[in-house]
């Protein structure tokens, strides 16, 4: 059993045939209608109809379908997920009880409700239900109906273009990160010798690349908020932020080439299968702890430097000073209003969500989670116990929590410990961080020489 919930791809196809269908509908009719009055057998609508319901079509549509629900995905589950989780969980860090939703201090629904038997009992006082997770979609609204405000002086084309590149750079990280084995949609499948045996597996050889390359493109459309403001604050606030960026994306992409040479590969599937089973360190084996990159013995330091620039560059406290609220009136974001400060802002959350993912993949096993039992068929010799394993839940199941669970510690993070100056940021991030991440190579490089790869 593949262990997996969600086919995305399968489920985007079968959703497009249909679609598709029932957009031909209508030249079909036309069609028909063509064919008995002219008597002929076929005309140029038959041959649009084909077209229109083909391969090439059907998978474009696919592709645009995937799409969307990797990003409903994105913004309806986990930016108000994470919100919530962050609101929540500082507030119990502060010892308070954080967003709640006041129904019972309604005094029209203790009128309505109060009265009536087990029901009414709790809006009898003045008090508060629910978790507040409702708080997330009433910000939403309020910032759809606030007032967008453009500055008279500011360069109008590229103050209105910067949200749109942080929203779709952030956007894409989710389309270009697997969720499980069948919970993806960049890359393919094909048929590879596991353990001996014929099976079909999912590959995207360049995937860690492309996501990579969808975080560098954030920093870039902040830069050009800041610019095209025309606000000291934000010119402050964007220049920051560019220089932070650029200082820890750095040792980023070189914590990564330290896990890219352990395993041989910049595919995050072969990340995922990689660490499956006990950890096996060259021809030594620990039955206690699983195969992460996480417990490699030559890895923590690319761990550490990732860890920490994965939070510079999400933003996080305490690498947050670009847009510190007291400090820079808001950084770069100044200017914007209504949801176009919304959109930068709650994307912040969104980039933390993909960071964590990523970290997951490539130190703690993916969506790799724990199996009921292994069944074995009495004719079947091929080592491969992994083949036959039940999963107790499914892999979405198990990479989200971990994720989440991510997401918290920088939330622990960033609500314990103060922020620090931007000529500390830029001093961690050149002159710890990068010699650390090269240190980090030199060791992955020497393990794979001496065969503990």
């Amino acid at each position: 059993m593949t262990g997996h919930l969600i086919d995305l791809w399968g489920w985007a196809h079968a959703l497009s045939v249909f679609v598709l269908w029932l957009v031909s509908l209508p030249f079909r009719l036309l069609a028909w209608i063509a064919n008995s009055v002219t008597g002929s057998a076929r005309n140029p609508l038959d041959d649009f109809v084909s077209w229109l319901t083909g391969g090439g079509v059907t998978d474009a549509v696919t592709v645009l379908v995937g799409v969307v629900i990797l990003l409903l995905w994105a913004t309806l589950v986990h930016l108000l997920v994470v919100m919530w989780i962050e609101r929540k969980f500082y507030s119990r860090l502060q010892d308070r009880r954080g967003v709640m939703l006041g129904l019972g201090s309604s005094d029209l629904l203790r009128r309505i409700l109060g009265p009536i038997p087990l029901i009414g009992r709790p809006f009898r006082r003045a008090s508060h239900l629910g978790m507040g997770f409702l708080q997330n979609v009433a910000d939403g609204l309020k910032l759809f109906q606030k007032e967008v405000i453009t500055p008279a002086s500011a360069d109008k084309w590229m103050f209105h273009a910067a949200p749109a590149i942080i929203g779709a750079s952030t956007l894409f990280l989710f389309v270009a990160i697997p969720w499980s084995d069948g919970f993806w949609l960049m890359g393919w499948r094909e048929t590879q010798l596991v353990n001996g045996v014929p099976t079909a597996v999912v590959v995207n050889p360049w995937g860690v690349l492309w996501i990579l390359a969808a975080f560098g493109i954030a920093p870039l459309g902040i830069l050009i908020a800041g610019w095209a403001s025309n606000n000291k604050y934000t010119l402050l606030g964007g220049m920051r932020a560019a220089a932070q960026l650029m200082s820890y994306e750095i040792p980023l992409v070189l914590s990564i080439i330290a896990v890219v040479v352990i395993s041989g590969t910049l595919d995050p599937f072969e990340f995922f299968r990689d660490q499956k089973g006990s950890l096996t360190i060259g021809t030594v084996s620990v039955p206690f702890l699983p195969n992460w990159y996480i417990f490699h013995p030559v890895l923590w330091i690319a761990f550490a430097v990732f860890f920490v620039a994965i939070i510079a560059e999400a933003e996080r406290i305490p690498f947050d000073i670009p847009e510190a609220e007291a400090e820079l009136v808001e950084g770069w974001t100044t200017e914007y209003s209504g949801m176009r400060f919304g959109i930068v802002f709650g994307f912040k959350w969104l980039r933390a969500v993909a960071g964590a993912a990523l970290m997951v993949i490539m130190f703690f096993g993916g969506w790799s989670g724990p199996v009921f039992a292994t069944l074995w068929a009495p004719n079947i010799t091929t080592p491969a116990p992994d083949l036959y394993a039940i999963p107790i839940l499914p892999q979405e199941f198990w990479f989200t929590v971990k994720v989440y669970i991510v997401v918290m510690i920088f939330v622990w993070i960033s609500w314990s410990v103060p922020r620090v100056r931007i000529d500390q940021i830029l001093h961690i991030g050149w002159r710890w961080l990068v010699p650390l991440s090269v240190l980090a190579i030199l060791l992955a490089v020497l393990a794979r020489g001496v065969g503990w790869a």
